[in-house]
């Protein structure tokens, strides 16, 4: 640091304001110091997560996520067990946005005997840094008896793509207590390239929870899995329109004409967005016997349906010109 930063009169005034009595006073003096330039000024920033006020410690969290510095990291980190929920999602968000690998390093460690909703917070970090030394740690988490922390291991397991962890994550798809771990398993698997994960996809399509079902129709759709299309065929009568439209997207990249009967019936559901997935799909199998129905529909109510046919029908023309 150099004489003149600390001769600073604006700079003067922050460090003034950071000894207020008042919390407010002080959670502005934090943006302020935001906003100058250069990064001297970070280990005051740092300091504020020790704050008494929690939205305090929320804005030093939030204003750390601009500075690339040990300081900042080593207090981010620190923010993870921060007593407020706030201050920790904040911390968290910020290590995302810096994606520095320097960050892992110092998470890791915290890892094993972190408490449950500190560990949600540290793999929530970890998932988008993507360090492969993360995935020893993720891994053993996801027999974890926390549903959050299990939560949080699978995404970073998955956003990994390491393929010893789909048999754990198959199982935990089918098997897990907790509806949100395994629709995040689901998801999870999505980088899978055989068949090796579709029994566990297609358990996902029966689930008790639509979030699920929904959720493995998706993945179907990605890994275009030719096994599954009938019964995705089979979830288009699912009792959830949300369901029924990642089925039709997935039919749709699937690209069999034996799914055309039951996107042609969707055409008329009520839901628009339904309708226009279906035909969106239609488009994408390009079968001519699809031209009938997707002409019928240029008329429909909702602007959004209609540019959708008309789509359709130009893919579908282009098809059969080719």
């Amino acid at each position: 640091m150099t004489t003149d930063f600390f001769d600073d009169p604006e700079l003067a005034d922050i460090r003034q304001r950071l000894q207020s009595t008042d919390s407010t006073i002080r959670r502005i003096a934090i943006i302020d110091l935001a906003d100058l330039p250069g990064d001297e000024h970070v280990p005051l920033i740092a300091a504020a997560l020790q704050d008494p006020a929690a939205d305090v410690r929320l804005e030093a969290a939030r204003a750390l996520e601009a500075f690339e510095t040990t300081e900042s990291i080593t207090g981010l980190v620190q923010a993870l067990q921060d007593t407020d929920a706030q201050v920790r999602e904040a911390a968290a968000h910020s290590l995302h946005d810096l994606k520095l690998q320097a960050s892992a390093r110092l998470i890791l460690p915290q890892l094993e005997t972190a408490t449950p909703f500190t560990r949600v917070a540290l793999f929530r970090a970890l998932r988008e840094l993507r360090v492969p030394e993360s995935f020893s740690y993720a891994l053993a988490a996801l027999k974890d008896a926390s549903p959050a922390v299990r939560r949080e291991a699978v995404a970073v397991v998955g956003y990994l793509k390491n393929a010893t962890a789909l048999p754990l994550l198959s199982e935990l798809a089918q098997h897990d207590s907790e509806p949100e771990v395994r629709r995040a398993a689901i998801g999870a698997i999505g980088f899978a390239d055989s068949n090796t994960v579709l029994d566990a996809l297609l358990a996902g399509l029966q689930d008790p929870e639509w979030q699920v079902r929904e959720e493995a129709a998706t993945t179907l759709g990605k890994l275009k899995l030719a096994d599954a299309i009938h019964p995705l065929i089979e979830t288009m009568q699912d009792d959830y329109w949300q369901v029924r439209i990642r089925a039709a997207r997935a039919l749709g990249r699937l690209r069999e004409p034996v799914a055309l009967p039951v996107l042609v019936e969707a055409l008329a559901h009520v839901i628009s967005n339904l309708r226009k997935e279906a035909a969106l799909a239609l488009g994408e199998i390009a079968v001519v016997e699809a031209l009938p129905a997707l002409e019928a529909i240029q008329n429909d109510a909702d602007p959004e349906v209609r540019k959708s046919a008309r789509l359709a029908i130009s893919q579908i023309q282009a098809a059969q010109a080719a």
